[in-house]
């Protein structure tokens, strides 16, 4: 096992010139078998590579720590990137897997948190068992603490290996007052929504945001297979930890889970007239109140293989 370690300033870019620096210094340190290089994304925003032994591949760029591509060995890219994405570093990245943390939704804070909308950095890279590995971090801030004031550490862990993506996002109160947040991941999986289709869900209680996204409306899933006939926001409380979900391109992807309880299904339809025919989301969430004391930590991970 290769290892490389980086430091948390060590992938922090405010310039190109700084970006081009950083990256001759990591490749320097990097050897050829950890699979993860630094590179220039769109925007000017510096962001990872990480390609596994069998040519599975993902991008993540360090704003958001945002997972916006993951290719498996035959090239085609699972994942989608909205075509009206910005990569400015104003709005969070459009596309992808973004993350909503602390908050998911509309709420005392601004929309889905605050953890798409700032820098992480790299604590960690390393070469596992023929799998790419690099661990991001983020911690409390100026931002963060101007909306809500709690200390804490995330840590998100990402494995590329032959045909699967896998995640680790690990929460720790670094506080010394207990708090509460509810997080997701908000995977825009390329798709076709006309064709899209996703099994595992039936008898999950549902709160349907169509047509009130204010006031859902409680229910229970009575299909084998959830499609996407027109708008979809629905919410699956207590989920099992494994979907299997039919892209309509001819992919079967299998969603395994541990510690993520709900999941999330949406597509805007012709709310977003550009786009929302090629993609649609189907998130793994947390929307209970995780409840930590100082000192503890609320870990879940994500799994995505192709069957």
């Amino acid at each position: 096992m290769a290892i490389v370690s980086v430091s948390n300033s060590f992938l922090t870019f405010n310039s190109p010139n700084q970006l081009r620096l950083s990256r001759r210094r990591f490749s320097a340190m990097a050897t050829s078998t950890t699979g993860v290089r630094v590179a220039e994304g769109e925007g000017n925003l510096p962001k990872l590579v990480l390609t596994s032994p069998q040519n599975s591949e993902a991008e993540i760029y360090l704003f958001g720590g945002c997972i916006t591509s993951w290719k498996v060995a035959s090239g085609k890219d699972l994942l989608f990137v909205r075509p009206d994405a910005v990569f400015n570093k104003i709005k969070p990245i459009s596309g992808g897997i973004p993350h909503c943390f602390p908050q998911f939704g509309p709420g005392q804070i601004q929309q889905h948190g605050f953890g798409r909308n700032m820098d992480w950095s790299v604590v960690d890279s390393q070469n596992a068992d023929d799998n790419a590995v690099v661990t991001l971090e983020l911690k409390d801030g100026p931002y963060s603490r101007a909306m809500w004031d709690f200390g804490f550490q995330a840590l998100y862990k990402v494995i590329v290996g032959a045909d699967s993506l896998s995640t680790e996002l690990k929460i720790t109160n670094t506080d010394d007052k207990p708090f509460s947040f509810s997080t997701a991941l908000h995977t825009y999986f390329r798709a076709s929504s006309a064709g899209a289709s996703v099994r595992g869900l039936k008898g999950c209680k549902t709160l349907n945001k169509d047509p009130d996204p204010k006031n859902p409306i409680e229910g229970k899933e009575e299909r084998d297979a959830v499609t996407f006939p027109g708008f979809v926001d629905c919410v699956y409380l207590d989920a099992p930890n494994e979907l299997q979900f039919d892209n309509g391109l001819g992919d079967n992807i299998i969603i395994k889970n541990t510690n993520w309880s709900d999941a999330v299904l949406w597509n805007p339809h012709t709310q977003m007239e550009a786009c929302y025919r090629d993609f649609v989301c189907v998130e793994n969430a947390k929307l209970g109140d995780v409840k930590l004391e100082p000192g503890q930590s609320w870990t879940a991970t994500q799994l995505l293989s192709i069957s």
